[in-house]
């Protein structure tokens, strides 16, 4: 008998497993926060015998070394990869024994990285599961292009070689088992919302299976979207051998250490909900929502090493939020503090605040503007006068004013817009947002993402530029309902 864990990693898309049988068990892909595999294999009442990676990892960073140490695990990583540390290398073909008729096979799948390596579980000589990593994933595949440009294309080829080798090489009812491609910016596409699959699922509708190389190169090349900015440290970072982790609390911070980390140019960071956030917060402070992609876009958005303050509601969120940044290399905020934001401001200091609203609110201040236009350059934009605070949902912008011009700016990727924007509006991704703030026209500025929490962090970013903005908390199919012109294509 055999068992597969899967241990989920939501924040960053990802998953890592836990498989064996009656007394041992693999680990594949594990976390930074190696606790809680500690703590499964303890559930199962199995020892840890080997420890594996797919692939040098270049979206977190890895737990791997540092289970193997605490084990004593073999460490078993493809033995293409160039890295720092003693491990066992793994080659094509190669078997481990994980316990009585229980084997890991190495299964070369280049295209995810040059030296990516799936690993086969067989229960006494039938497969049972295929650990793919970054290769075959549920509809998709991993991203090709996250090594080197230069390499991409031939990548992208191998990536295709590898996915039909293993639906070639495995009978249809073979668990697949990707690391990648649950939200991950790894994924070379985000397809559907199923959980599971099979090889033979798989076949009959994975994009890399059911067409020609050349298409899907093709394809693929042409929708590759921007690369997350801090995975440009993690591979590095896991080549040379990532430290233990420390989530011990961090120093505490009061008003007046908070307000000299601002004066400094430190980032601190506010993890309440953007309600929370928009109806009050420290000026100058950011709005990461801990229960967002908080790993994701803060280590995207921030300059690599700037010290972060974490400002949370609670301890427990404050230590969730922890957890969730030291996976992406994030390891020591530089301090922290809990409660309202009352506590975080100094004695006589006021909070901000901006309005939400809906894009039916967005619709009624364009629909009572005379008109107008403005520019940003090299991007679509548009301005209008009249506006009004959204009802309901926070206070007027703070200037007092009911009048100035309206500004619509769209903070999704390019491949989200390409499905429809709203006419004249200015599109800036949340991602370069920091860097472009000079590109946003005048007026209040409304704006929007695909759901709300992009527009959040946007809003937080302008609000603390001392802009005047609206954030747009809504569903972008509802400004088709409130009858936007929306421009398809």
């Amino acid at each position: 008998m055999f068992f597969i864990d899967t241990v989920e990693v939501p924040g960053l898309g990802n998953r890592s497993y836990l498989a064996g049988g009656a007394d041992a068990a693999v680990v594949v892909d594990p976390p930074r926060d190696i606790d809680r595999v500690l703590e499964a294999a303890a559930r199962r009442e199995v020892r840890i015998t080997h420890v594996v990676e797919t692939h040098v990892h270049n979206d977190y960073v890895t737990g791997g070394l540092e289970l193997a140490r605490r084990t004593g695990a073999s460490y078993l990583v493809p033995a293409g990869a160039r890295v720092s540390y003693e491990r066992v290398p793994v080659s094509d073909g190669d078997l481990a024994e994980i316990g009585p008729g229980l084997t890991l096979r190495a299964v070369a799948t280049p295209g995810h990285t040059p030296h990516h390596t799936a690993y086969v579980l067989e229960d006494d000589g039938r497969a049972v599961g295929a650990f793919t990593g970054g290769s075959l994933l549920i509809g998709t595949v991993g991203r090709p292009d996250l090594v080197e440009p230069r390499l991409t294309e031939s990548l992208a080829r191998a990536q295709h070689g590898s996915a039909h080798r293993l639906a070639d090489e495995l009978p249809d009812d073979t668990a697949v088992l990707p690391t990648h491609g649950f939200g991950s910016f790894c994924a070379s596409s985000q397809n559907g919302s199923a959980t599971a699959t099979t090889i033979g699922r798989e076949r009959a509708v994975n994009e890399a299976l059911v067409k020609d190389a050349d298409t899907f190169v093709a394809e693929l090349l042409s929708s590759l979207d921007d690369i997350p900015a801090y995975y440009t440290h993690m591979g590095p970072l896991n080549a040379r051998g990532p430290l233990p982790v420390d989530l011990t609390p961090p120093a505490v911070a009061d008003a007046d250490e908070i307000a000299e980390r601002l004066a400094e140019g430190e980032w601190v960071v506010d993890l309440r909900s953007r309600i929370a956030f928009a109806e009050g917060h420290v000026a100058g402070s950011f709005n990461f929502e801990a229960s967002g992609q908080l790993a994701t876009y803060l280590a995207w958005l921030i300059p690599w090493g700037r010290p972060v303050t974490l400002l949370a509601e609670s301890a427990e969120q404050l230590a969730d939020a922890q957890r969730e940044l030291v996976r992406v290399g994030i390891d020591r905020p530089a301090a922290a503090a809990t409660g309202t934001p009352r506590d975080w401001v100094r004695k006589g200091e006021r909070l901000r605040s901006f309005p939400r609203a809906a894009f039916a609110d967005l619709a009624t201040a364009l629909g009572s503007a005379p008109g107008g236009s403005g520019s940003t350059p090299g991007n679509e934009s548009g301005s209008a006068s009249g506006i009004g605070s959204a009802p309901g949902n926070g206070s007027a912008p703070r200037n007092g004013s009911a009048s100035g011009n309206v500004v619509v700016l769209d903070v999704r990727r390019d491949s989200e817009r390409a499905g429809g924007r709203i006419s004249g509006s200015v599109h800036i991704p949340v991602h370069r947002l920091r860097s472009r703030l000079h590109e946003v026209p005048p007026g209040t500025v409304w704006v929007h993402c695909a759901g709300g929490m992009r527009a959040a962090i946007a809003a937080s970013l302008l609000d603390a530029a001392g802009r005047d903005v609206v954030a747009v908390d809504d569903g972008f199919d509802a400004a088709r309902a409130a009858g936007l012109p929306v421009t398809e294509g």
